[in-house]
């Protein structure tokens, strides 16, 4: 890659993405939730992905309703201060009930909302930003529920590419009585897959898994339960790759990569 190209000097925007988790099956599995993108997005489109995105600046608000681990715990679990964190959250929460209607709040710090169908159509005004995830909650008198996220991984996208975003990967168990959906526009498709399932399809070339969403299924491959995965603490520093091209394909260097790259077809990196 050249060093002095314009995609060198793209700052990298903070996002947030949630990896919602649920009892397998089996004992020994846990499913997650998977959206495939939307062929022909700017970013990641045909990849198959976790719910997230970008932080919105509407999701540093000062007034949002707060429940569980306050913005301070957050700062230090991410490495950052206390307003990026509180943001980081609540872009976490806002883009986990877009993408997928579910929402981790509720009407008190130990409730959660049961069935968010009837917020059905403020969905999607968020999606569309035509409402804040602060006003929303304030105009239900709701909480968000901060505990109910945990702090998992942390990525940034690799210096080199056109669109980059720094991300902080959490972790979210689906709450009794709801339902994930794929009720958005960026979504082509979604399914509950086992971590095992999730990364067969990835070897067997059906589906594309960007480098950190290969990770975090590694990750949690080695978990039994979501009670596993929530009593864990994660050791989290920043993941910085490096983007390099071998042979007319671009290759990205990580801890760990031999595995991803011998496990499976990489057609996004063709170039």
């Amino acid at each position: 890659m050249s060093s002095n190209s314009a995609a060198d000097h793209v700052p990298a925007r903070d996002a947030s993405t949630v990896i919602l988790i649920r009892d397998g099956r089996l004992r020994s599995e846990i499913d997650v939730f998977l959206l495939e993108r939307v062929g022909g997005m700017a970013f990641a489109g045909g990849m198959t992905v976790f719910p997230g995105g970008g932080v919105d600046p509407s999701d540093a608000a000062a007034d949002v309703g707060w429940a569980g681990p306050p913005p301070s715990w957050w700062a230090e679990r991410l490495g950052t201060d206390e307003g990026k964190a509180q943001a980081l959250v609540c872009a976490a929460a806002r883009e986990t009930f877009e993408e997928c209607g579910v929402l981790l709040a509720g009407s008190s710090p130990d409730s959660i909302v049961a069935d968010t169908a009837p917020f059905s159509a403020e969905r999607g005004r968020l999606e569309r930003r035509e409402l804040s995830f602060a006003e929303f909650l304030t105009a239900h008198d709701l909480v968000l529920r901060s505990d109910l996220l945990r702090p998992w991984s942390h990525w940034i996208t690799p210096v080199g590419e056109a669109r980059r975003y720094d991300t902080r990967f959490f972790v979210a168990v689906l709450p009794e009585g709801q339902k994930a959906d794929g009720d958005t526009s960026e979504a082509a498709s979604v399914s509950w897959r086992s971590t095992g399932d999730a990364l067969a399809d990835w070897r067997k070339g059906d589906t594309i898994l960007l480098p950190p969403t290969w990770s975090q299924l590694d990750a949690l491959s080695r978990f039994d339960t979501v009670a596993d995965v929530v009593d864990h603490e994660r050791d989290i520093t920043p993941i910085l790759p490096i983007l390099t091209r071998e042979d007319g394909a671009v290759r990205v260097v990580f801890d760990g990569d031999h595995a991803y790259y011998a496990g499976a077809r990489h057609p996004w990196a063709d170039r």
